[in-house]
């Protein structure tokens, strides 16, 4: 098989989100203070990053949207019950910080410079088109992927089949064609090669442990993989 077009995610994978974010609080707690009931700045670090993480997946399962999820984790974080107004408010100064703390990782640049020409590349995110194509502007690299596709409009998420299926036919590509680059195993590599594409995970943090995907550590590794005449050197698997 020939891989032609390249879906990427964004946060975590191109972009440093969990960096970001952490930077984004440790702002908030140095301007308003640590919340009630957490003893340090890291164990509130630790519980905004988990409560992230489960309701993120409550809007993947479809059991609250987009603005619903950020006034849920801040309930949750701060333990008071706020109106949405309240909640609102507190995360749009979150935002804030986090915007001012976004950053590229350093590989992304150099990766599709030496891809651009061999691969089209597009974006699939379980966010929104509204932060994503805007913060992709703002990182300077919209212009790098022909189409932005996310899970919100679609009204469907990774790791459904249907939502990686769905941007391939943006691209006007079967599945086969396609590889799929993400930071998570499950939602990123593991759903995309269940919809047929080529999975790879990117696992920045060295992880491992799962010896059914098909892994790198850092982007550096990607040319290698699917363009086995880069300076990178490894063998294709894909052709």
């Amino acid at each position: 098989m020939v891989i032609r077009a390249i879906l990427w995610d964004i946060d975590d994978t191109i972009f440093d989100y969990t960096g970001a974010d952490r930077e984004a609080l440790r702002r908030m707690l140095d301007d308003e203070g640590l919340p009630h009931g957490y003893a340090s700045v890291e164990q509130a670090l630790l519980r905004w990053r988990e409560l992230t993480d489960v309701h993120w997946a409550r809007m993947a399962a479809g059991e609250t949207d987009f603005q619903g999820q950020r006034r849920d984790r801040v309930r949750a974080f701060l333990d008071r019950k706020l109106s949405d107004a309240e909640a609102d408010d507190w995360f749009a100064r979150h935002v804030v910080h986090y915007e001012a703390a976004w950053s590229l990782f350093p590989d992304v640049l150099p990766v599709l410079d030496l891809l651009t020409g061999h691969f089209r590349h597009a974006v699939l995110s379980n966010s929104s088109i509204h932060n994503q194509d805007r913060k992709l502007r703002i990182l300077g690299v919209r212009d790098r992927f022909e189409a932005v596709v996310c899970a919100v409009e679609l009204g469907v998420s990774k790791p459904e089949a249907a939502a990686f299926v769905a941007a391939c036919e943006t691209l006007g590509l079967p599945p086969a064609d396609v590889a799929y680059v993400g930071d998570h195993p499950d939602i990123d590599a593991c759903g995309a090669a269940g919809a047929g594409l080529t999975g790879i995970w990117l696992d920045r943090g060295g992880r491992g442990g799962r010896p059914e995907l098909i892994r790198i550590t850092g982007l550096a590794e990607l040319p290698g993989l699917l363009r086995p005449d880069t300076r990178f050197g490894a063998p294709s698997t894909f052709r």
